[in-house]
């Protein structure tokens, strides 16, 4: 599960996602695509990431638009599992 990062740890990490935002405890990021199918095939690729990490996001789908949250529910707080799993997504994105 992991501890929660301290808050120094968070910024740290956090400036080296640029595309994602420390939003009401989670970590967030929006990604606009030029369809539906293409929001699609990128929701599909986060979700072999995070079966391979066995760590989920929060995935909201809104035609072209997808919001992805990280946070471990059960250690109540942004862990090391978030960073990594952002830091796979965007290097997807790259």
């Amino acid at each position: 599960m992991g501890k929660p990062l301290e808050e120094a740890q968070l910024n740290t990490a956090a400036a080296t996602l640029p595309n994602w935002k420390l939003d009401n405890g989670e970590l967030v990021r929006w990604t606009t695509f030029a369809d539906f199918n293409q929001a699609m095939e990128f929701v599909n690729r986060v979700a072999a990431f995070a079966e391979g990490a066995n760590h989920h996001p929060d995935i909201d789908i809104r035609y072209n638009r997808v919001r992805l949250a990280l946070v471990t529910h059960d250690a109540g707080g942004i862990t090391q599992k978030d960073i990594d799993l952002a830091r796979s997504i965007e290097a997807d994105r790259s």
